[in-house]
C-alpha cells in the first residue's frame, strides 16, 4: 500500500478516527455539540484531513492553539468557525479579524484593541470568553469574571457567541472536577443572557464529567485513539489513529561483550544478530524510549538495544531469524499493546501527548480511508505558506512547481519569465486587472470632416482605483504610448492612427464617471501624445476599492484606412467588444488574436452589429485583441 521508497512514514487511519467520533458522540445529550481540537496539527495527525472529516461527522467548530494555525486552515480553504483556544497577542489582531478566526477573550485590554479594529472596518466579531476554573492556566479568574464580561458586552463590535473553561484532571479527580463545574455555572447563572455555546469538557470530561448546562464539547486526545486513564479505557472503545512506521535499514551480528550504540549503554551477552532502523529522535521517537522499548517486526516484537541516535535505532531481531534489509517495522501502531502510544510514554514516565505531538517529523504521511491511500502530505513541511518564504526564496518555489508540473524546464522557463517575472518585477507593485471589460464603437457618416468616420466609443470597465485621479493617454505611435505602460495611474491608452490630428477638435471626452459619479478632466498634448487627466474629490473615499470606470469619446477615424483595431492591454477578466459600421456587417471582417482561456471568443452578428465576447470568468492576456476589416 506504501510506495517503498519511504525511509519511514506515518499513517493516519480515518475509518478509526471516524469511529471513535461516533464513540464519542454516543455519550453526549440531545443538546450537545463537539467541536474538533486540531491544535498542534491535531496532535501530529494532520489538522487539515482531521478537520475535514470531523466536519463531515458532525462537528460545528475547530479548535486551535493560535492565530497561525486558524490562518493556515483558512488558507487550505477550511470555512467553518475557529475558535483560538489560547490568549492572542494585540499584534494578531489584523490576522484574526481578516481570517475570520474566533479569539478568546481573557483580558480586557485585549478586547478593547480588538474593538477598536473592529470599529475601524465597521465589522463585528464572534468571541469566547475564558474563564480559570482551577485549571491556573490561562483565562481570567473566577472573581474577576463577570467584572470582564460586563465589560466585553459593552463593546459595540463584540459579539459573545461563547463561554467556556477548562477541566485540570478530569481524568483522574472527579471530586476537583466537580468543584470546577459549580464555580462554571455559578459564574453563569449570574448572567443575564445565554451564550451560543457553553463548553468546558475536554475528552476526559466528555466521559467522566455529567452537566446539563453545557451544549459543546472539546474532542481531543480521545478522538485519536489514546486513552487517558484505566477509568477511560473502561468506559469508552476507541482505536488508535496513528501508527510510524520504517524499514530496516541493515543486519548485524555482535559478539559477547560488544557494545552497541553511544556510551555503551548496551553490552551484549551472547551473540546477538540485531538490525538498524533508520530512524531516530530527531525523527521524533523519544531519547528516553533506550534500552525501553519494542518495535513491530514481521508480528514479532523485538527489543531497542542501545541508545536511540538522532537518526538510528538498534534493535535485538533473533528472534525473528527471516527478518531482512527492507523488511517493514511499526515503531508505533494500535497493536499489540506494547507499541501503543500510551504504553510508550508510560515506559518512561513521558506524556503520549507529546509523543503523538512529534513522532514522524520527518516522515512522509499517509491518509488511509477504507484501507486505501486517501492522500498523503510531504516530509518536513506538511503544508506550503507563502509568506514563511523571502521574495528570492518564494521564486525558486514558484520556479521549481511549474517545472515540475509541466515536466518541461524549458517551457516551464518561459512561463516564469515571459509572464511571471514582469508580475514580480516589482514586490510593492499592486497587481490589479480589469473585470467586465466593455467596448462599444460605432462609425457614423461625418459632414464636418467627411473624409472621415464620426466615432463614437463607451468604455467600461471594473477595477480597483488606486488614486483620486488618472490618465488616459492617445498617441499615433506605440513607440510614444509605451512610455505610460508602467504608470499605474493610466487607465487607458488609445493608439490611434497616424493621420488622427491630436486635438481636442479630434478627440473629445463626452462623459466620464467612477461609479456614477461625474469626472472634472482637461485635456493636453505633451510629447506627442494626448493627455486626459480625470479626478474628482468624490472619488477619494473609494481609494484601495474595486469601482466601475466609464468614458465615452467622440473622435474622427480615417475613411481611407479599412480596418479597426482594440487592443487588450492588461490583464482582462471578462470581455465584451462591440462594432457598428454604416456599412453592412456581413462585409466586415474579424480577425482575432487572443491569448488566455479562449482563442477564439464568441462572435455574434445582430441588427448590423458585430460582438465579440468571452463569460465573465474568463481571463483574457495582454496583447490581445481584434481586428474589424471592411
Amino acid at each position: 500500500m506504501i510506495p517503498e521508497k519511504d525511509r519511514s512514514w506515518s499513517e493516519i487511519n480515518l475509518d478509526h478516527f471516524e469511529y471513535n467520533l461516533e464513540q464519542l458522540k454516543s455519550l453526549l445529550n440531545n443538546s450537545e455539540n463537539f467541536m474538533q481540537i486540531v491544535k498542534a496539527d491535531a496532535y501530529g495527525h494532520g489538522a487539515f484531513e482531521i478537520a475535514e472529516s470531523a466536519l463531515r461527522n458532525g462537528a460545528v467548530m475547530l479548535g486551535v492553539a493560535n492565530c497561525d494555525e486558524g490562518m493556515l486552515l483558512r488558507y487550505q480553504q477550511v470555512n467553518c468557525p475557529i475558535l483560538i483556544l489560547s490568549p492572542s497577542f494585540s499584534d494578531e489582531i489584523s490576522k484574526i479579524v481578516n481570517n475570520n478566526l474566533t479569539p478568546s477573550i481573557s483580558n480586557l485590554d485585549f478586547a478593547i484593541n480588538l474593538n477598536n479594529y473592529c470599529v475601524s472596518l465597521n465589522k463585528e466579531i464572534m468571541v469566547h470568553i475564558n474563564l480559570d476554573t482551577g485549571m491556573g492556566r490561562s483565562g481570567i479568574e473566577a472573581e474577576f469574571a463577570m467584572d470582564l464580561i460586563r465589560s466585553v458586552i459593552n463593546l459595540s463590535n463584540l459579539k459573545i457567541e461563547g463561554i467556556f473553561s477548562h477541566f485540570a484532571a478530569s481524568e483522574s479527580d472527579l471530586l476537583f472536577t466537580q468543584k470546577q463545574t459549580n464555580r462554571f455555572k455559578r459564574i453563569l447563572d449570574s448572567l443575564n443572557f445565554k451564550p451560543c455555546y457553553i463548553h468546558i469538557s475536554n475528552s476526559s470530561g466528555v466521559v467522566t464529567a455529567e452537566n446539563d448546562f453545557c451544549n459543546l464539547v472539546r474532542f481531543g486526545i480521545l478522538s485519536f485513539g489514546i486513552y487517558t486513564s484505566k477509568t477511560i479505557r473502561e468506559k469508552v472503545d476507541i482505536k488508535p489513529v496513528m501508527s510510524f512506521k520504517s524499514r530496516l535499514s541493515q543486519i548485524k551480528t555482535a559478539k559477547v561483550g560488544e557494545s552497541i550504540g553511544y556510551n555503551q549503554t548496551f553490552v551484549t551477552n551472547r551473540p546477538l544478530r540485531y538490525a538498524i532502523i533508520p530512524v531516530g529522535y530527531a525523527d521524533g521517537y523519544d531519547f528516553m524510549l533506550s534500552n525501553l522499548s519494542q518495535v513491530l517486526l514481521r508480528d514479532e516484537l523485538c527489543p531497542v538495544i542501545g541508545r536511540i541516535s538522532m537518526d538510528m535505532i538498534a534493535v535485538d531481531i533473533s528472534g525473528v531469524p527471516e527478518a531482512q534489509v527492507d523488511d517493514i517495522v511499526t515503531l508505533l501502531g494500535d497493536h499489540p499493546d506494547e507499541i501503543t502510544a500510551e504504553n510508550l510514554a508510560t515506559l518512561y514516565n513521558g506524556s503520549s501527548y507529546e509523543l503523538i505531538s512529534q513522532i514522524g517529523r520527518r516522515a512522509k504521511r499517509y491518509f488511509l480511508k477504507d484501507d486505501k491511500i486517501k492522500t498523503s502530505e510531504p516530509i518536513l513541511r506538511r503544508d506550503f505558506v507563502s509568506s514563511d518564504f523571502p521574495d528570492t526564496k518564494l521564486n525558486l518555489v514558484i520556479e521549481s512547481a511549474i517545472t515540475q508540473r509541466l515536466q518541461s524546464r524549458e517551457v516551464a522557463n518561459l512561463v516564469y519569465d515571459e509572464i511571471l517575472r514582469k508580475l514580480f518585477a516589482d514586490k510593492d507593485k499592486d497587481i490589479s486587472y480589469r473585470k467586465d471589460f466593455k467596448h462599444e464603437i460605432v462609425f457614423t457618416e461625418s459632414t464636418e470632416f467627411p473624409e472621415y468616420y464620426r466615432t463614437t466609443t463607451t468604455l467600461q470597465f471594473n477595477k480597483k482605483i488606486t488614486h483620486d485621479y488618472f490618465y488616459v493617454v492617445c498617441a499615433n505611435s506605440s513607440s510614444e504610448l509605451a512610455r505610460y505602460f508602467l504608470r499605474n495611474d493610466v487607465e487607458y491608452r488609445w493608439l490611434l492612427d497616424e493621420n488622427v490630428l491630436l486635438s481636442e477638435k479630434m478627440f473629445t471626452i463626452t462623459d466620464a464617471r467612477i461609479n456614477g459619479i461625474p469626472l472634472d478632466y482637461n485635456i493636453k498634448v505633451n510629447n506627442s501624445c494626448l493627455e486626459i487627466f480625470f479626478t474628482s474629490e468624490k472619488i477619494k473615499d473609494l481609494i484601495g476599492q474595486e469601482v466601475n470606470f466609464s468614458i465615452s469619446t467622440e473622435t474622427f477615424y480615417p475613411r481611407k484606412n479599412h480596418q479597426l483595431t482594440v487592443y487588450i492591454s492588461e490583464l482582462t477578466k471578462g470581455v465584451h467588444i462591440s462594432f457598428k459600421h454604416v456599412k453592412n456587417a456581413e462585409n466586415i471582417e474579424i480577425i482575432q488574436i487572443f491569448s488566455g482561456q479562449k482563442k477564439f471568443p464568441e462572435i455574434i452578428s445582430e441588427n448590423n452589429i458585430l460582438l465579440i465576447k468571452t463569460s465573465s470568468n474568463e481571463w483574457i492576456f495582454p496583447n490581445s485583441g481584434v481586428v474589424f476589416a471592411y
